[in-house]
């Protein structure tokens, strides 16, 4: 018997038969092809087709709910996109067309709201009375100091803020005031009275003189600012009664949606004869911006109208194109488009 070893040297096995063979049949079986691992995405998307197709037939409503889902976000995807492209755009060609802004190195907002119209061939007695326009209800001793305690609370807010503009706001309101704002009667009470202090803080001071009301004190200023600084706040102050606060610093603010971090105020008491009275009047303007927060319907609109005696044409948001949409916004709703700080 021949034995040989099973090692390197021992001769190679021979295959009596094919390995895919079938005995029985006689038949070669056919070799399996291995499944190819590159990704084709036609039949996966024929997959996907054919289980939603399946599945829309055991789930119908499921199945359109789900669907619908996808669209509503797609179709919020697309408009927060066209809304952003749209602001940058519009900034882009509004900058083109303002060559350089005369105040580009500030960067702070603090806007005085204007509550009068300085009457008064001179600035002698500029804490009299008979010296400003007043409604039944202002007419009271002491009102012309508060006025006055604004302008110089303003001015010491902007003289502790080098990047802070002052912006006096309030438009042509008292028909029989003359065609005279509050905005520059109080930028002319203190440029008459010396309060500007520094040269810096005067160049700093300006008016906005197309606002009706405190909506558009804060909503006006903020366009204003804009217009002169190629930019839109990082901070506001504003400066009013201590009793309008609530009115401000939530109820306008959330209106145009700034920040609340970003949002400062600085009230002064109203003159103690006056107080009981400006407090009841409060309180029933503070109700109907609740119902009404952009004015734009009902008694707060009428109101407007009643203070534009003149018929000026309001120039915004010219200056601010990014704000157009709410310019043009009135709902009860906070509005519901982009804005530039939500953006900072």
């Amino acid at each position: 018997m021949n034995k040989q070893p099973f090692g390197q040297g021992s001769p190679k096995a021979f295959r009596a038969y094919p390995r895919d063979s079938d005995l029985e049949s006689g038949n070669l079986r056919k070799t399996r092809k291995p499944k190819s691992l590159l990704f084709d995405p036609i039949k996966m998307l024929k997959s996907m087709g054919n289980r939603l197709h399946y599945y829309s037939k055991l789930h119908p409503l499921l199945v359109f709910l789900i669907s619908l889902s996808f669209a509503v976000i797609i179709l919020i995807v697309l408009s927060m996109y066209t809304s952003s492209f749209q602001m940058t755009n519009a900034q882009r060609k509004f900058d083109e067309n303002s060559g350089s802004y005369p105040y580009a190195n500030l960067h702070n907002l603090v806007m005085v709201a204007g509550h009068s119209v300085y009457t008064s061939k001179s600035c002698g007695k500029v804490d009299g009375e008979d010296s400003w326009f007043l409604e039944s209800y202002q007419k009271q001793p002491g009102q012309a100091a508060t006025f006055l305690m604004h302008i110089k609370e303003g001015i010491g807010i902007a003289a502790k803020d080098e990047r802070a503009l002052l912006l006096f706001s309030g438009g042509e309101t008292r028909k029989d005031a003359g065609p005279r704002s509050e905005a520059q009667s109080y930028w002319s009470v203190a440029e008459t009275k010396g309060w500007f202090g520094k040269q810096d803080v005067k160049w700093r001071s300006l008016t906005e003189e197309h606002a009706r009301d405190s909506f558009e004190n804060l909503l006006f200023s903020v366009c204003r600012f804009r217009e002169l600084t190629g930019v839109y706040p990082h901070n506001i102050t504003v400066v009013s009664y201590d009793f309008k606060e609530e009115r401000f610093a939530h109820l306008h603010r959330l209106a145009i949606g700034f920040p609340e971090a970003r949002f400062f105020y600085l009230g002064t008491p109203a003159s103690s004869s006056s107080k009981e009275a400006a407090m009841k009047g409060e309180a029933a303007v503070r109700a109907q911006f609740h119902e009404d927060p952009y004015g734009c319907v009902g008694s707060l609109y009428r109101k407007k109208l009643a203070r534009d005696p003149f018929h000026r044409s309001i120039p915004y948001p010219n200056g601010c194109p990014e704000l157009k949409g709410l310019f043009s916004y009135c709902g009860a709703a906070p509005y519901p488009g982009t804005l530039p700080w939500t953006l900072q």
